[in-house]
């Protein structure tokens, strides 16, 4: 008999642990689970256009849309009832010039949409990205002299965006530009402006990556010629994230993020084993936009890999994660 043959064998081994005891069961499990998730851990990206009445599927990520002032009262409801805390804004604006000119003005997309969410729910965390690439005319992240991103020149431009956004009422500002010195330029303008409780939140290791492709068509900010690699990361580098993430934060920023996530999971570990600050990883829309993909040929268990993509990130040590799957995980962790 079976039993008789396990008694038979289990006589003859050496002693050893049962690490099994504490999978054997969705009880147990549950028991010692050692990372959850859940949907206050995410930041929901929404990309905002001009017009009346627009919600635009984005084609390479299936169920993101870009979507005019006046649909964010329901986008903010349902992120609302779902538990998410707070969205991260992007504006693409109509006319784009070479001064990002759109980016601070006072009545632009970005800080009509933040008045909008704003009124319609007070308590929603509201954070704005801080970068030119959307509003210039050459899709590039500052002011160009020549063929190339001027750093200097680029720094009131992003320091009176970010001041602009606050006084919209923005919660927290995010330079993603990568340009040196922009956490002083823009701490310091706040602080100017009667806004030194508005925390900056840096991207601060943002690497030169190819998973960013599908950003470029929902946000409408491919780079007419070139590329970011001057001022993103190479994707080769790990300590010198450590050496970035250190100036932003002695520069003035409250909390840092890591961008992309998976193929930089690493970076978040150092990060979060380095720096006791508020850590976000941006789960990028490459990464989102393979996942459908793959879901939509059926070769994969959209729900299954989802989560735990979601839960790898956080359990490399992000606090927090911004990613397009949040609304869809937060149904799902709601029915697990």
């Amino acid at each position: 008999m079976i039993s008789d043959r396990a008694d038979a064998v289990s006589a003859t081994l050496p002693t050893f642990q049962r690490t099994r005891r504490l999978r054997n069961s969705p009880a147990i499990r549950a028991f010692v689970r050692e990372t959850s998730l859940q949907p206050s851990d995410f930041i929901y990206p929404l990309f905002v256009v001009e017009g009346e009445e627009v919600r635009r599927e984005i084609s390479s990520m299936p169920g993101q849309y870009q979507l005019s002032v006046d649909r964010l009262e329901d986008e903010v409801a349902g992120l609302d009832a779902l538990g998410i805390p707070g969205v991260l804004l992007f504006g693409i604006p109509n006319l784009k010039d070479g001064e990002a000119s759109g980016a601070f003005d006072p009545d632009g997309i970005v800080q009509r949409a933040v008045r909008e969410i704003k009124r319609v729910n007070p308590d929603l965390l509201v954070i704005t990205d801080v970068c030119a690439c959307e509003y210039t005319d050459h899709g590039h992240c500052g002011i160009l002299v020549g063929d190339l991103v001027d750093n200097d020149l680029t720094l009131p431009l992003l320091a009176r965006t970010a001041v602009s956004h606050a006084a919209a009422g923005a919660d927290i500002v995010a330079p993603s530009d990568m340009m040196d010195g922009r956490v002083a330029a823009i701490r310091l303008a706040l602080d100017a402006s009667g806004h030194a409780m508005v925390p900056i939140m840096s991207y601060a290791a943002k690497y030169a990556s190819a998973y960013y492709g599908p950003f470029r068509e929902a946000a409408e900010s491919t780079p007419r010629f070139g590329d970011r690699r001057s001022h993103q990361m190479d994707p080769a580098n790990a300590r010198e994230a450590m050496r970035e993430i250190a100036i932003d934060l002695d520069e003035g920023a409250d909390l840092i993020i890591v961008k992309p996530a998976l193929s930089y999971l690493d970076i978040i570990r150092d990060a979060r084993e380095a720096f006791d600050v508020p850590l976000t990883a941006y789960n990028v829309s490459g990464e989102y936009a393979m996942i459908k993909a793959a879901a939509r040929l059926g070769w994969i268990d959209e729900w299954r890999l989802t989560l735990e993509t979601l839960l790898s990130i956080k359990r490399a040590g992000a606090n927090r994660i911004i990613t397009y799957h949040a609304r869809e995980a937060a149904v799902w962790l709601g029915s697990a």
